[in-house]
């Protein structure tokens, strides 16, 4: 290992600071994290490291993640690039970005280059299934490229929000205004879904600038994004080389890379639980705020007052597909069990006629409970590896609660009897990755008490699905955030574009004798 020494300090009555470079690791070597942790450095990661790499420390966790050189060049170069034009977009004016929206739009609406984007994207499929990859959100269909289209003409149609006037305070003789400004450039990693790709673009609409990793299973469809719509869009629309940018590389260590990168105004990470908390770390560790999404899965609970159609229907329509806000846990309160447990298998397996079958997991307790048939059964489960013959029901540790089924075409829930509704709030928040949560209860006071006491950024009455930002509130999401690493400071669970913002002040002052300690404006010397 070669070091540099440092003796800038010496004869200051300061002892002298040793740096270095790191260009070797050597097997079994100790590496501090977190103040007073080791974690060692494995022989594989000994073998593969060579000087020019880097190795970022997981404070959190103590993992050891090996950037090899071309990777952290990648990155780098792609925040270099949407840094630069940070710097130029205060000249771009809105009606610029306006255009580069309607021709992204048009982009994707011509028929000859979505078929080149959905060449692309068949081969990232088959490919996919080559390696026994899920494939559920990573196919470009007509409806996702409508959701694109439609996402991307809504932030045409957004009012800027850069330059907006959020308050003006007003004192004798000057004013102060807090004025909307945009942050700078924001890093995205996300899973295989090409319309996330797209979605991300909305923090331009602020003024600020992006940079993308995709997963290695949608890069295919991603380059073909670039190549045949955002590009091109954004040169028609004069805005800045650089404002949007993908980070061709199909390493995990590309997405650590951007995140560990202190040029990032802010970090958005969606995808797997783990990825996404390692992912949130690393930005954390270079001071970069971060918004992440990695685990989902709603929970229903019913209680005593419940109404069994409007239970029912919350179940069914919280299942027509695998997304982060579909029905995960149902929690059904004692008295009730016998009324409503066969009202929620009823609508199970209805919501299970839609796709492919259906699969439960019960609370070991409660699995007693269950008709015969369901104890008993069989059933096939469409698995990202194919169909699999597996039990109808499986019962479960109080401790799996918090486990977010990823099913492909059969709806899997996991469902817990509890003695009343504190006991399922208490049971949400020691277990789930608070997210969503709703209630099915006719009693005011309930939903009342069930809102105050769960620690959920989105709470409901009804069926789960409606936790979307275009869905819900009209503008595409960036992310959706859980409060799994706790609350967020002064903002939503839902990420869109015109929330990625910053706050400038800026005074006008009419009395221009204005002085703190009230002295007046002597004579100017002529």
């Amino acid at each position: 290992m070669g070091a540099r020494v440092d003796d800038g300090a010496a004869g200051k009555g300061v002892a002298p600071v040793r740096s270095g470079r790191l260009e070797s690791l050597a097997p079994g070597q100790a590496i501090p994290f977190a103040g007073d942790r080791v974690a060692f450095v494995t022989p594989e990661l000994s073998a593969a490291f060579r000087p020019g790499d880097r190795l970022v420390v997981v404070q959190d966790t103590g993992d050891l993640l090996h950037i090899p050189a071309r990777e952290a060049e990648a990155a780098a170069t792609a925040v270099s690039r949407a840094a630069a034009a940070f710097a130029r977009m205060g000249e771009v004016g809105d009606d610029a970005i306006t255009a580069f929206f309607e021709a992204f739009a048009g982009r994707l609406e011509n028929d000859d280059a979505w078929s080149r984007i959905a060449q692309a994207n068949a081969r990232d499929i088959e490919a996919a299934r080559a390696r026994g990859r899920s494939t559920t959100r990573l196919a470009a269909t007509d409806a996702m490229r409508r959701d694109m289209i439609a996402g991307l003409r809504a932030w045409r149609d957004a009012e800027a929000p850069r330059g907006r006037l959020l308050e003006r305070i007003e004192h004798p003789g000057w004013t102060v205004e807090q004025i909307m400004a945009p942050l700078g450039v924001v890093g995205f990693v996300f899973e295989g879904r090409p319309n996330v790709f797209a979605d991300a673009t909305g923090v331009i609409r602020a003024g600020n600038t992006v940079v993308f990793r995709i997963g290695s299973d949608a890069l295919g469809t991603a380059r073909a994004i670039v190549a045949e719509a955002l590009d091109p869009a954004l040169a028609e629309a004069g805005l800045p080389e650089g404002s949007a940018v993908l980070v061709d590389s199909a390493a995990h260590a590309a997405g650590w890379a951007m995140f560990a990168d202190p040029g990032l105004a802010l970090a958005v990470a969606r995808g797997s639980g783990p990825a996404v908390s390692q992912l949130g770390a690393i930005a954390r560790q270079a001071g970069t705020p971060v918004s992440l999404h990695g685990t989902g899965g709603a929970w229903l609970v019913a209680d005593a007052s419940a109404d069994p159609d409007r239970f029912f229907a919350a179940v069914f329509h919280s299942l027509d597909r695998k997304v982060c806000n579909s029905l995960n846990v149902c929690c059904i309160v004692e008295s009730r069990a016998e009324t409503l447990l066969p009202v929620f298998l009823d609508a199970l397996e209805r919501a299970g006629e839609r796709r492919s079958g259906c699969k439960l997991h019960v609370a070991q307790a409660d699995f007693a409970r269950l008709p015969e048939r369901w104890r008993t059964a069989r059933a096939t489960v469409v698995r990202a590896e194919g169909p699999v013959e597996e039990a109808l029901a499986e019962p479960l540790a109080d401790a799996d609660l918090g486990r977010e089924w990823e099913w492909e075409e059969t709806p899997e829930v996991s469902l817990r009897i509890v003695a009343d509704v504190a006991e399922a709030v208490a049971l949400f928040n020691l277990h789930s990755p608070r997210f969503a949560a709703t209630l099915i209860s006719e009693d005011v006071s309930a939903h009342r008490r069930f809102y105050d006491t769960i620690d959920a950024p989105f709470v409901g009455d009804g069926f789960t699905r409606w936790v979307d930002g275009q869905y819900a509130l009209n503008r595409p999401e960036l992310g959706l955030s859980n409060w799994q690493n706790g609350r967020l400071f002064a903002r939503g669970g839902v990420l869109a574009g015109d929330g990625v913002f910053t706050v400038r002040a800026r005074v006008r002052q009419a009395d221009p004798d204005l002085d703190r300690g009230g002295a007046p404006t002597p004579p100017r010397n002529r």
